[in-house]
């Protein structure tokens, strides 16, 4: 902010009534000598010819400097179109202000953006064209790297759900191999004690068979069944082998009844 008092006229100190206006003060001299009285924004009297009045601004102004030529470091020279006073020329221009208009206090400087010649302009827009390709490239290469990454992740995904189907599969083989296993072995303990029964059954049989021939095997049964035998002959012989017959049929009832009696001895 510059303070800069406004040009005093003869008409402000000719008159007895006079106007500060808002945002100012107002400062009073009187036979060249600044007094101490400060007034506020409104209207105030004061003693005319004597007493001189200045409304002095305080609220925050901004100057303008147009057309400022300068260099940059490597001797380009560039033009700025407009200019804010800034910080960087505040120490310079206070210095002056004190040395020509004591009382003026700088308060901030600003500097607007300067105008680039169009070698630099050039040189700029093609470096942030250079610098927009990269960034393109990298952003490609980092999708492009993600994409692979989500490629490996389903990959692995998919590997591991093969390899969890296969293991489960295996196992059922498994299980179904062992149902069989298990089913023959039934099966066959099955046959086994079917046939072990069949053959207790034939033994017992011919163990019984065995016992009632031999008791029904006595002598007196077979003598009975030789006289049957004899009786039920209608063949009627004549002659002398009319005895031999007779003795030849109680040495096969003599030879029967031996046969018995030993397959009796070997049980």
């Amino acid at each position: 902010m510059i303070i800069v008092p406004s040009s005093s006229n003869l008409k402000q100190s000719l008159s007895i009534l006079h106007q500060v206006p808002e945002g100012h003060v107002g400062v009073y001299w009187r036979g060249g000598a600044l007094l101490k009285t400060i007034t506020d924004p409104g209207f105030h009297l004061k003693l005319p010819l004597i007493t001189h009045f200045e409304p002095i601004q305080v609220t925050l102004q901004t100057d303008l400097v147009r057309d400022i030529p300068c260099g940059t470091k490597g001797g380009v020279m560039i033009n700025f179109e407009k200019i804010e006073i800034d910080e960087k020329m505040k120490d310079a221009l206070q210095a002056d202000c004190t040395r020509y208009a004591p009382g003026i206090e700088i308060i901030s400087v600003r500097v607007t953006k300067p105008t680039i010649p169009d070698s630099i302009r050039r040189n700029f827009v093609q470096m942030e064209e250079e610098r927009t390709k990269v960034l393109i490239a990298m952003e490609k290469q980092r999708v492009a790297e993600k994409e692979a990454e989500t490629q490996k992740k389903i990959a692995i995904s998919e590997a591991e759900k093969h390899a969890h189907v296969s293991k489960i599969q295996m196992e059922q083989k498994l299980m179904e191999k062992d149902s069989a296993r298990m089913q023959e072995e039934i099966s066959n303990a099955m046959y086994l004690a079917r046939e072990k029964s069949l053959a207790d059954a034939d033994y017992y049989r011919t163990m019984r068979e065995a016992e009632a021939n031999k008791l029904k095997l006595t002598p007196q049964f077979l003598e009975l069944k030789f006289i049957e035998a004899i009786a039920n002959n209608s063949k009627i012989y004549f002659g002398n082998k009319v005895p031999n017959m007779v003795l030849d049929q109680r040495l096969l009832g003599n030879f029967l009844q031996d046969v018995v009696r030993n397959g009796n001895l070997e049980a």
